[in-house]
């Protein structure tokens, strides 16, 4: 064949090589991700803060960016997050902000039509998270009260999207983050109470996750029809896993949901990636059963119960893609060798024959981010870079 006669070579743009990826195939390198260290948002927090400057610089110049952007809530009451259980009704909620010193804590009282019901929450003005000091259920009679606000379903605003679509181009994804309907009613709950409400009162739970289901379906088709993204995480599933619970009950109370959301969100063409820390060893052939296209972050144990290469086997048979699984805790307390050689092995154990994401299992939350993780982050950058060519 003569060279003017050839096949020009393909174009692999990180948009182009996360799809193939996700889809199970080979592009011409393992795609890196750095997770919530979304470079194609200016408006996403890392990005407005002084010391991550360097480090995003050097994820929008080398790494295959994801972008979390949902559409926002159009009424004002409270943010999307704090929708009562999925409902846009406005039930009626007063909140009381206080400075404890280190700490700004807030408490929140919910009037609903059986009762009130109080959440007290924390941050921190270092520390990009916030800490639920107190759910807003304690008993299954609370439970009942937060059941007894009605539902209005959710209505959307994606005015944002054309910008953010503008900012990542080629260069990326763009992902929604929705919570699956166990999880969010595991959560009205401490944890410790959760659990103790799922194995006393298991008929209550499910009829609580049956209700919450029907609106996170209606709320989810609501939110397609507003806009459609490239890809969706459904999170939540790592509640059911052991010890905490049997696998019996990941399959009664995730599996269907999760399966039901999953062909909701194909039949619009996006693609879904299931997140679930944890010891996935037991639920991994349920999780495969939904039909997700990836899971993550697949943690090596001892925080998880499978090896990476095993993971990679199950998946690969069913063509789910496989996206971690560098602990957060090495980037922030190893050292550049310690990352290097562990990239190198994660290489070793899942990049054969495609499907895989190279990606940390969380990100660093503390500003100003510390010299030594931005040096982790840099060497898990270089050796994604020089292990990762295929």
């Amino acid at each position: 064949m003569s060279m003017a006669s050839a096949s020009p070579s393909p174009t692999w743009t990180s948009r182009r090589r996360l799809l193939v990826a996700f889809e199970g195939g080979v592009a011409d390198r393992v795609p890196i991700n750095t997770y919530e260290l979304a470079g194609r948002n200016r408006l996403d927090w890392y990005n407005q803060q002084p010391s991550y400057r360097g480090l995003m610089d050097l994820i929008r110049a080398h790494t295959d960016c994801i972008t979390n952007w949902n559409p926002r809530a159009t009424t004002d009451r409270y943010t999307c997050e704090e929708r009562f259980l999925g409902s846009d009704f406005p039930v009626a909620i007063e909140s009381r902000t206080e400075n404890t010193g280190e700490f700004e804590r807030t408490t929140r009282i919910c009037h609903t039509p059986k009762g009130d019901l109080r959440s007290v929450r924390q941050t921190a003005p270092d520390v990009h998270t916030t800490w639920q000091v107190e759910h807003w259920c304690k008993s299954i009679e609370e439970v009942d009260k937060a059941l007894s606000v009605p539902y209005e379903p959710a209505r959307y605003d994606a005015s944002d999207l054309e910008r953010v679509r503008a900012e990542v181009g080629d260069e990326g994804l763009i992902m929604a983050s929705i919570g699956d309907p166990a999880y969010l009613v595991a959560d009205l709950m401490s944890f410790q109470d959760f659990l103790m409400w799922a194995f006393d009162a298991t008929d209550h739970f499910a009829r609580a996750v049956a209700i919450v289901a029907e609106r996170v379906m209606e709320n989810l088709r609501r939110q397609l029809d507003c806009c459609v993204v490239d890809c969706y995480r459904i999170v939540g599933p790592e509640y059911f896993t052991p010890p905490y619970l049997p696998p019996a009950m990941f399959r009664r109370f995730v599996v269907p949901h999760v399966t039901a959301m999953t062909r909701l969100i194909h039949s619009r063409g996006a693609k879904v990636r299931l997140h679930c820390h944890g010891k996935i060893g037991r639920v991994l052939d349920m999780i495969l059963e939904t039909g997700c296209d990836g899971i993550d972050p697949c943690e090596p144990p001892p925080d998880g119960d499978v090896g990476l290469d095993e993971v990679k086997r199950r998946c690969q048979a069913r063509r789910v893609s496989v996206w971690g699984n560098l602990e957060l805790k090495l980037l922030e307390n190893g050292t550049p060798g310690q990352i290097r050689a562990e990239v190198r092995q994660v290489m070793a154990q899942a990049k054969e024959g495609g499907g895989f994401v190279l990606m940390p299992t969380a990100a660093p939350i503390t500003v100003p981010i510390s010299p030594a993780t931005e040096a982790n982050y840099r060497a898990f950058i270089d050796a994604g870079l020089e292990w990762g060519a295929y």
